[in-house]
């Protein structure tokens, strides 16, 4: 396996998970709006796209371990980092640093973009919640008339039996 074919599969990462930044902030913009129909929409398109984010990083795997089975380096952890350690050719030991960054970076910004949709859509469900509870009636107003004057007993202030 060759040192370009683990590159194709970072760039194609790369890609995948570019498009899973966009569209979860378009799932930001969806939520700000309350459009549920449009947010379900943009979850099954999520899904797709996490589907193909696994299968391309389980191919990137295998494609790390091969390189390394075929170096005859089992004793080390088949990592991109490991890998660029083992490389004597620079131009593609930079290849694979910049691939990998660019990979990082972006998992970084989908990240902070997922905290803040869950944020917004917490928020949401808060408001939704306090709807319920202004909404909802309180077991004070079940009764009509005075509040609990029958369960008291009139007592007075001094004793009556002197």
């Amino acid at each position: 396996m060759s040192v370009q074919a683990i590159i194709e599969k970072l760039e194609k990462l790369i890609v995948t998970h570019e498009q899973l930044l966009d569209l979860s902030k378009e799932k930001t913009a969806i939520v700000k709006e309350g459009n549920v129909e449009n947010l379900q929409t943009v979850l099954i398109k999520e899904r797709k796209i996490l589907q193909q984010i696994t299968q391309l990083e389980e191919s990137r795997q295998k494609e790390v371990e091969d390189w390394f089975a075929n170096h005859r380096l089992t004793n080390e952890e088949a990592t991109v980092t490991n890998l660029v350690n083992q490389l004597s050719n620079n131009e593609e030991r930079k290849a694979i640093e910049e691939s990998a960054v660019r990979l990082t970076e972006t998992i970084v910004n989908l990240k902070q973009q997922e905290q803040l949709n869950m944020a917004l859509i917490q928020q949401s469900m808060q408001f939704v919640q306090l709807s319920i509870d202004l909404l909802s009636p309180s077991l004070k107003n079940w009764n009509y008339g005075k509040e609990q004057e029958q369960s008291q007993i009139n007592r007075s202030v001094f004793d009556s039996k002197a």
